[in-house]
């Protein structure tokens, strides 16, 4: 199923130069620094359930696409907020799914999942109605072997670091138990602060009293707040954390005064505050955790403009994640203005960008990346994490940023066994687009083979400080 030149130009010379960049870097070890993998695998190190359990039911990209076409997620094993009856038979969820596998032709969910199939389970026929009970036979057989736990496939798969996200309300339970383990795999946390940050996030004035229960103060003050934060960050520090994670709607910063700020956070406590006035809450505490970051040393990672949870039917049923966020045009020179004239300047500050509004790449992001000390590009995102728009990304940054203001890839999935899939794609790409590169004479090529090296490995474990 895989061809061993995906990816790779048509043109013969390109091709054999991709090929020779790809090949000194393909064995390198993965940098996964942000991402949603589960914490849990690794700490109690348990056999996969079975193969729904593992490629279909928690995995959005696969359920949204079937749910696209009419498939209703209860009969996909996705559960229910009120605890409804969903299906539980994994063998006839991975048949639903069999049958109509064709509906991710030429997406880059078939080229994770077949890569998975094929070089993680040795698979090497097409998934269809017709060997989806030969499949899910193969796939279950191996999920009992010893080599097919997460620990080992963590280590098989080659990956040096990988970072989880969790909220501050979260005890880390699961990073104490793989410490307490006395295995070497290095997984860390990362820190994203978003249901204490956001006064529109369910439950928050119940999330920021616990948030300082568990903080040891009081975080329904304003000044106990924000002591909060750095309680809690210097908590996640000591679980390897090396970033915070920001997923709001806008990328809106504020620096307001601080009579101004605590005004926002009082009334955000009372339950009543505007939507504007949440956004520039959000927007202050955005510039808030950068200050903290030059106290603390965490990169601080910013992933706005997506539309949450766009199908109220869905969140009401089904709750966040699952399949209907969407993207929406973002500013950035204007709504990053407040945070760069705070701190932007900062050479000791690491704030990376992220968009789902690929129109600012050009326009607004890779003119300030290329200009601002403390600003950095991350990846192509979410529904740009793809061949396309990977290389789409390359092309309209590198002329402005070039390559050092970008932070290489990082996978951002919760679909465990798709990580090395998703590096391969990644160093696929760049070697693709550092080979035309060389062929047009805009690179030479012993800066080509540098550059790969960079792109899969280098620049991430810098910018991430891992």
């Amino acid at each position: 199923m895989l061809h061993p030149d995906r990816l790779f130009p048509l043109d013969p010379s390109a091709r054999a130069l991709s090929r020779q960049l790809y090949d000194t870097v393909r064995s390198l070890p993965i940098v996964s620094p942000h991402g949603h993998t589960d914490p849990r695998w690794y700490a109690e190190n348990q056999p996969f359930p079975d193969p729904a359990q593992l490629f279909v039911v928690p995995d959005h990209y696969v359920f949204r696409m079937l749910y696209s076409q009419g498939i209703d997620l209860t009969a996909l094993g996705v559960p229910r907020v009120d605890g409804g009856m969903t299906e539980t038979d994994a063998r006839k969820i991975w048949r639903l799914f069999a049958e109509n596998f064709h509906l991710f032709r030429a997406t880059p969910s078939r080229m994770w999942l077949e890569h998975a199939f094929e070089d993680v389970f040795g698979l090497t026929t097409r998934l269809s109605a017709e060997t989806a009970d030969a499949a899910y036979d193969h796939i279950a057989d191996c999920l009992q072997k010893p080599e097919f736990r997460p620990r080992a496939l963590f280590e098989r798969f080659n990956i040096e670091v990988i970072a989880t996200t969790e909220s501050p309300l979260d005890e880390l339970k699961w990073h104490q138990q793989i410490r307490a383990s006395g295995w070497n795999g290095r997984v860390v946390t990362a820190y994203r602060p978003d249901p204490v940050v956001d006064p529109e996030f369910e439950g928050f004035v119940g999330n920021v009293e616990r948030f300082g229960e568990l903080a040891g103060v009081d975080a329904t003050t304003w000044s106990g707040y924000l002591d909060a934060h750095r309680n809690r960050r210097a908590f996640f520090k000591s679980y390897g954390g090396t970033s915070s994670d920001h997923g709001h709607a806008t990328a809106r910063t504020e620096n307001l005064p601080q009579d101004q700020a605590k005004a926002l956070f009082d009334k955000a406590l009372t339950g009543r505050i505007s939507a504007d006035e949440a956004d520039a809450f959000r927007g202050h505490m955005l510039t808030e955790m950068a200050k903290m970051s030059l106290e603390d040393g965490l990169v601080l990672q910013i992933h706005p403009g997506s539309f949450r949870n766009h199908s109220s039917g869905i969140m009401a049923r089904h709750g966040r994640d699952k399949g209907f966020d969407i993207p929406t045009r973002t500013d950035y020179v204007r709504a990053l203005k407040p945070l760069l004239d705070a701190v932007g300047m900062e050479k000791d500050l690491t704030v990376i960008l992220f968009t789902l509004d690929e129109t600012s790449y050009s326009r607004e992001l890779a003119p300030l990346a290329g200009a601002y000390p403390a600003l950095k590009l991350g990846p192509a995102w979410w529904f740009f994490d793809s061949p396309d728009g990977m290389r789409r990304f390359r092309e309209t940054t590198t002329e402005t940023a070039g390559f050092y203001n970008t932070v290489g890839f990082n996978d951002d999935t919760r679909a465990f066994c798709s990580i090395p899939a998703r590096h391969d794609v990644a160093r696929r790409v760049d070697c693709a687009y550092l080979a035309e590169l060389v062929l047009t004479g805009r690179l030479e090529e012993d800066e080509a083979h540098e550059l790969a090296g960079e792109l899969a490995y280098g620049l991430a474990k810098r910018a991430y400080r891992l």
